[in-house]
């Protein structure tokens, strides 16, 4: 029987398409495409995630059970909500940047393999080079944040700028939590057992993805309810 977590996250997932649809019916001038990509993150997701419910998506490497589709979802997710973060930090300018959206999908996906190569070697000094790979990738996806992508932002009406800082922030921190997790994990030093790992992983990820989609365009409606809300 699947651990009760995962149909737990289903769920969330389920809730948070629900929800989102329902601010799609009433944009409030938030672009539609904003809430096709918060609809998208929770919908590929929880596909992923059901399909690990129903026993599906896992293989052993070394006597450890590895959950392979939660990299297909996270290279499919993280992805999005990058796109979404863009989105945020050009929403008042014209024009979305694509060859700055491409570098940080790209660089998270270089993360993301980078992980799954790591969980799927048995040898240990093997692994914690890719899982350094891993790391130095997603130090790459936070330069540009921090970076080309937040002086884009700085661009936009203060307001905007300041949404897309509290968006940055609290992506930046969820996001820290994968690494620490893995390395805590029994991929890594084995501090925690893998139900534990598995269970802070979905909790991690219901919030990174659901809840950080609510706290995004949560801001850029009720900018719009205030008459702060400009589009290019």
């Amino acid at each position: 029987m699947a651990h009760w977590w995962l149909w737990m996250y289903v769920a969330a997932m389920a809730g948070g398409v629900v929800l989102f649809a329902r601010w799609y019916a009433d944009p409030r001038n938030v672009p539609r495409s904003e809430y096709r990509v918060a609809i998208a993150v929770p919908l590929w997701s929880g596909g992923w995630y059901l399909l690990t419910a129903l026993g599906g998506g896992r293989t052993e490497v070394a006597g450890r059970q590895v959950y392979w589709a939660q990299y297909v979802d996270w290279m499919g997710s993280a992805s999005l909500l990058l796109v979404a973060l863009t989105l945020t930090g050009t929403h008042a300018l014209p024009g979305r940047r694509p060859g700055l959206l491409g570098a940080l999908v790209g660089a998270n996906l270089a993360m993301i393999l980078s992980g799954l190569a790591a969980d799927t070697t048995a040898d240990r000094s093997g692994r914690y080079t890719l899982y350094a790979l891993g790391v130095l990738a997603l130090v790459v996806v936070y330069a540009l944040i921090w970076g080309p992508l937040r002086d884009h932002a700085r661009r936009q009406p203060r307001a905007m700028a300041a949404v897309y800082q509290e968006a940055a922030l609290l992506l930046s921190v969820l996001w820290l939590g994968y690494p620490l997790l893995w390395l805590a994990g029994p991929s890594g030093v084995g501090l925690l057992d893998p139900d534990p790992t598995s269970l802070l992983f979905a909790v991690l990820s219901v919030l990174s993805k659901v809840g950080w989609s609510v706290v995004d365009l949560g801001r850029l409606r009720a900018l719009s309810d205030r008459g702060h809300l400009t589009v290019a």
